[in-house]
């Protein structure tokens, strides 16, 4: 299947989306690829749940092949958390992955919906892997993804029965991408986030925060403003789930492996601290 490509300026509207966009271009974390080789879902995103401990025994030479399955387990995990709040999705709806990564939920919500899934990105590596792994498992008609900006994508209004980020607000205003999802999306239409939001009563971005922004080259917002921004566009929060103390077991596995990138730490001191948040916030557009 061809898909066709726009040139660059006309997705990558200033010099940080194309900072973004040039980092997961180049982006070949084996915190990702390996994680994603063992099923082939290749996530961009953490995990949820409680550590099977015995990945942490039996032969040395096969442990860490052992804590690379438990947690990409634990990040698939994460994204059923996510669709299991989607609301009724039937096989003649239409859904949208914003932010969609290499393409691992897309190809999780086709599988549990039977419906139309388009996934944008503002890497063009991401959207031709994720392209085609949905190749390779036959579902090309009904799982799309796209080089396309997630503040302006370009597809109809009104079209979209569900839309998701999955930990990729923290690189958009909100206020704009609200708009445009609120735009897309029906009457009654559900928009879900997972993402990671500072803690506003802690007074501002704490050390390790900050860290976690210069190491992903993001703009990690406040809690407060998810609220305010769905808000001003006719989007009314309907559940607001608190992961934070679920996505701890993961990063005190992920700190052991062979995969470890050193970010770990600020994640773990940020969680336990208070000034870092894990959230999914489930909303209705009205």
């Amino acid at each position: 299947m061809t898909i066709a490509r726009p040139a660059p300026a006309e997705v990558l509207r200033t010099e940080y989306q194309k900072s973004v966009a040039s980092y997961w271009n180049k982006e070949k974390d084996p915190v990702n690829l390996r994680l994603g080789d063992v099923d082939g879902l290749y996530h961009h995103h953490y995990g949820i749940g409680e550590v099977d401990q015995s990945v942490l025994e039996g032969p040395e030479e096969t442990r860490d092949e052992r804590m690379i399955a438990e947690m990409h387990r634990l990040e698939t995990a994460q994204a059923e958390v996510l669709l299991d709040h989607l609301g009724d999705v039937s096989p003649g709806d239409r859904l949208l992955d914003a932010g969609c990564g290499r393409g691992g939920s897309s190809i999780m919500a086709n599988q549990r919906f039977g419906c139309q899934v388009d996934g944008v990105s503002i890497s063009q590596k991401q959207v031709d892997f994720a392209n085609g792994q949905a190749e390779a498992r036959g579902v090309e008609d009904q799982v799309r993804y796209h080089f396309r900006n997630m503040l302006d994508t370009g597809f109809e209004t009104g079209s979209r029965r569900a839309i998701w980020n999955n930990e990729s607000t923290m690189y958009v205003d909100l206020f704009e991408l609200f708009a445009e999802h609120a735009r897309q999306l029906e009457f009654g239409g559900r928009y879900v986030t997972i993402t990671g939001c500072y803690n506003d009563v802690t007074g501002g971005r704490s050390k390790a925060v900050a860290q976690i922004d210069q190491h992903y080259t993001c703009n990690i917002h406040p809690r407060s403003a998810y609220f305010k921004a769905m808000t001003a566009n006719n989007m009314v929060p309907i559940s607001v789930v608190d992961l934070t103390a679920q996505t701890i077991p993961y990063w005190e596995l992920r700190a052991k492996s062979s995969v470890a990138t050193g970010i770990e730490g600020p994640f773990l001191t940020a969680y336990r601290e208070g000034s870092f948040h894990y959230l999914l916030i489930a909303a209705d557009r009205v």
